[in-house]
């Protein structure tokens, strides 16, 4: 099948999503990453709505791009009035960019109720916005906003907005379904009568209201759309936009439509993941193709079987997006992934041998006790070191006080005093912190980098607690998650106590643990 063209709208539709704010550099970055991406269209923004959008098309005619083109974005014409007094037009042509996307109505419904105005003075808005823009040179792409509402609604209407666009010379048609409501079957044969009635080239936005954007899209192009609009990973208004982290691997790999070149296909997780850290979101570990736990194999029926054949439990070589098989190890684990994740450390563990079976016995009692590995896994691999070549400890606790100063219904912090013996030698550290565990944490690396430098690369990144008996209320027993960074690697370590302090120590003790560990393994002091 010919190559399908993509359009991204993350920074235009998708800065429209609840939580979600770019920076003016933000945007700037996350152009140059789309970029890199392959996109061939990036939707930028709205010059006519804010002055932020209209520096940005400034500073980003500095650019130099491989792949992108940039797209302004805006309205047609106020209704009764004339193109070139309109405000927002000519806020799209000061964006200087060849490229423009204007939406106009195509639903009786909002001429009626929200625009306000006759049928045939909003197919003028649009015929008269698109013949103004292209007489200043632009190539004019026109989204029939509600379009599939609309033709469903009065099939004729909507043709009549799609023949006004054509009329003023539109470049391409995307028919939008602006609520997120159309069905695949809808979606098919809708587009399949627009491709076979016009000569331009039809492009498709679905919205994710109903869970049904990125079937919509990929049968979309199967019935001749030949571009897809969305946003890299889904951000959006409502429930999101179509979803292009999905939709380029599926029409790619599954169908065999190109759609970006095949070298940034093989880095699409690692360009997802920095977009996530462009918009300060976490990127959701089930996402297909992209998330953490896209590849990954928990069960152990499921793990074994991959372990023989990828293909019995994964539709796709997770190495053709840039992502990785993961087996999480836990309860429900079975011999072949605990051996998989211990071959990682000792290459000549066998499955049948009584160190595998004593550490999956242990690994299971541990989890019915609250642990969780499979978000943990420097708290694994130390386990799994500690009963198969054990270590003296680099470090004995020998007491720990948590004083937390609440008075005049103000928090004023916490402070924490550690001991602790290295060898025969005992310190005795204080530090102050803004909780409890801050401050055991400060205290605790006070304490140990006399005797170990290394520690003082270590910064706690994260800190997550999760009741595991909510019915036991103030006794419950709560299981800590600490991730940790050393300025090159994350990583994540458990505890769990009916203490949430002394699991917390727990997780913390670890984390100081490994670090010192793969320090040794490593051969750095």
């Amino acid at each position: 099948m010919n190559p399908v063209t993509i359009f991204d709208s993350t920074l235009r539709d998708g800065a429209q999503g609840t939580g979600i704010s770019f920076s003016l550099e933000d945007k700037l970055a996350a152009v140059r990453l789309l970029d890199q991406v392959g996109i061939q269209y990036v939707e930028a923004g709205n010059p006519g709505s804010n002055p932020k959008d209209q520096e940005f098309f400034h500073r980003a005619a500095g650019l130099s791009l491989r792949h992108a083109q940039l797209v302004s974005f805006g309205s047609t014409r106020r209704k009764n009035s004339l193109p070139q007094e309109d405000a927002n037009l000519a806020a799209i042509l000061a964006a200087d960019t060849a490229c423009c996307s204007i939406f106009g109505k195509c639903s009786k419904f909002h001429v009626d109720h929200v625009l306000e105005t006759s049928y045939e003075e909003n197919f003028r808005m649009i015929e008269e916005s698109c013949r103004f823009l292209k007489d200043h040179g632009r190539t004019v792409f026109f989204d029939a906003e509600h379009f599939f509402d609309g033709w469903k609604e009065d099939e004729e209407f909507a043709w009549e907005a799609l023949k006004a666009a054509m009329r003023g010379g539109a470049d391409l048609l995307c028919l939008c379904d602006t609520n997120g409501g159309t069905f695949p079957g809808e979606a098919e044969a809708i587009v399949g009568q627009v491709v076979r009635r016009v000569s331009l080239p039809v492009a498709v936005h679905f919205h994710e209201d109903c869970g049904m954007a990125t079937a919509n899209s990929v049968l979309s192009v199967k019935a001749g759309a030949s571009q897809v609009q969305g946003t890299l990973l889904g951000f959006g208004e409502r429930c999101g936009n179509a979803n292009l982290s999905a939709i380029i691997p599926d029409l790619q790999l599954k169908l065999g439509i190109p759609c970006i070149p095949q070298e940034e296909l093989l880095h699409l997780t690692h360009h997802a993941r920095e977009l996530a850290a462009i918009a300060n979101v976490d990127l959701p570990a089930w996402m297909p193709y992209v998330g953490e736990n896209a590849f990954a194999h928990k069960a152990g029926m499921h793990a074994a079987a991959v372990l023989k054949a990828p293909r019995s439990f994964e539709q796709v070589d997770p190495y053709l997006v840039g992502n990785t098989r993961r087996f999480p190890a836990s309860e429900i684990s079975g011999k072949a992934v605990v051996l998989e994740k211990v071959k990682r450390i000792f290459p000549h563990v066998s499955v049948d041998s009584q160190e595998a079976r004593a550490l999956l016995r242990e690994l299971k009692d541990l989890e019915s006790g609250g642990y969780q590995f499979e978000g943990a896994d420097a708290s694994f691999e130390l386990l799994v070191r500690k009963r198969l070549r054990p270590f003296p400890p680099f470090f004995e606790l020998l007491y720990y006080h948590i004083y937390t100063d609440y008075s005049d219904g103000k928090d004023r912090g916490a402070s924490a005093t550690v001991k602790v013996r290295v060898g025969g030698e005992i310190q005795l550290m204080a530090a102050e912190g803004n909780g409890p565990v801050n401050a055991l944490d400060k205290a605790l690396r006070k304490a140990l980098e006399l005797f170990y430098p290394v520690l003082s690369q270590v910064k706690l990144t994260d800190y997550k607690v999760r009741v595991l008996d909510s019915k036991s209320a103030t006794a419950a027993g709560v299981r800590v998650l600490i991730t940790s960074s050393d300025g090159e690697h994350a990583f994540t370590t458990v505890g769990v106590s009916g203490d949430v302090v002394a699991a917390s120590w727990k997780a913390l003790e670890d984390s100081m643990e490994y670090l010192l560990l793969k320090a040794e393994v490593s051969g750095k002091e």
